[in-house]
């Protein structure tokens, strides 16, 4: 499906839905950047490597590059997404079913927001979407698990391969380094956590970019009347309007979830928030290549539990570790049952 701008603009007048449709997937990006995006740029800002302004718009310019970049080399991301679920044949309820999703997974992240804890917003988009389409179809029968599985597989390998890079990047730098003036490699890994900062920004952008880009196209079937399709082929123009928003929403609230990582888990050095930013963008990497949808935040913050606990555990505030894994877990049944009613009310209404 290839879709220009101009032609987008037409069907917004010819398909007043997709008004409605658009600005929702919109605001769940939005919250992405206010509550999940700042997690790629929280350890260069949190080691002084990077002030908050400059290292938001390097963030928004290196989510807009992941996104395209990884969009033209390997879309599986946004294929995984596009057909998590399946909202059934009768488009009106299919799309009634998609803006719950959108609405409860904002109101899941915000929540959070308030609070300080870094969701996932990647799980929070599976957890509303799978909750809505089991409020459609009034089983599981619209859940593909197939592509659910991946989920489970993404969630679990991501988390353990983000602490052992982790661990091992750190102890291998530190091994390198060892004998060298301190005040040189200082010097140095700020500039370089500059570089890693960028980098995790693009893998964000591949990642979470690609799932939002899922669903906004999902929106434009459903308008349609369509409720299946072969292919899906992500316009530039839509790419550069996730990451703007994504990057707006990283201005407006990302310094709470800064803190939260990158100051209040772990109390990181430059060299160590180098090896968490490259440790977390590797991994992400390789999920991406795979295809496996996971979560940045999971990523970023096990890099940064597995660095801190290369010195001693002690040295990770596992409080603050222990509020976002109760945030994670909570996700899935949280954000799914907030889908599944509000779907059913709105299929009700509507």
């Amino acid at each position: 499906m290839g879709l220009n701008f101009t032609t987008y603009i037409s069907y917004l007048k010819e398909y007043p839905a997709l008004i409605i449709t658009s600005l929702l997937t919109l605001s769940v990006i939005f919250v992405n950047g206010w509550t999940d995006a700042p997690n790629a740029i929280a350890t260069c800002v949190s080691t002084r490597a990077m002030k908050p302004k400059p290292a938001i718009i390097m963030a928004a310019v290196f989510n807009f590059i992941g996104l395209f970049v990884m969009t033209l080399i390997n879309a599986k991301v946004a294929e995984t997404i596009f057909n998590i679920v399946d909202f059934g044949n009768n488009a009106h309820e299919a799309l009634i079913a998609l803006c719950a999703a959108m609405i409860a997974i904002v109101l899941w992240a915000s929540l959070a927001s308030v609070f300080g804890i870094p969701t996932s917003e990647s799980h929070a988009l599976i957890a509303g979407l799978t909750g809505s389409a089991i409020a459609a179809h009034g089983n599981l029968s619209g859940v593909n698990g197939s592509e659910w599985s991946k989920v489970i597989y993404g969630l679990f390998a991501s988390t353990i391969l983000g602490f052992l890079v982790g661990f091992l990047m750190v102890k291998i730098v530190e091994a390198i380094c060892k004998n060298m003036d301190r005040r040189k490699t200082n010097k140095f890994f700020g500039g370089a956590e500059i570089f890693s900062g960028a980098s995790m920004a693009f893998m964000h952008g591949a990642q979470d970019g690609q799932k939002f880009i899922g669903v906004f196209l999902l929106g434009m079937f459903l308008v349609q009347g369509k409720t299946s399709t072969e292919t899906i082929s992500a316009p530039i123009w839509l790419m550069l309007i996730c990451a703007i928003v994504m990057g707006i929403g990283t201005s407006i609230g990302g310094m709470k979830i800064i803190k939260s990582v990158g100051m209040d888990m772990v109390k990181m050095e430059n060299y160590q928030g180098f090896c968490a930013d490259m440790s977390g963008a590797i991994c992400i990497l390789l999920s991406s290549l795979t295809g496996l949808p996971v979560s940045t935040t999971h990523v970023k913050t096990s890099a940064i539990m597995g660095v801190g606990a290369s010195r001693s555990l002690k040295r990770v505030n596992w409080l603050i570790v222990k509020d976002m894994v109760m945030t994670w877990i909570l996700t899935f049944p949280g954000c799914g049952l907030v889908g599944y009613l509000v779907t059913k009310v709105f299929i009700t209404i509507f």
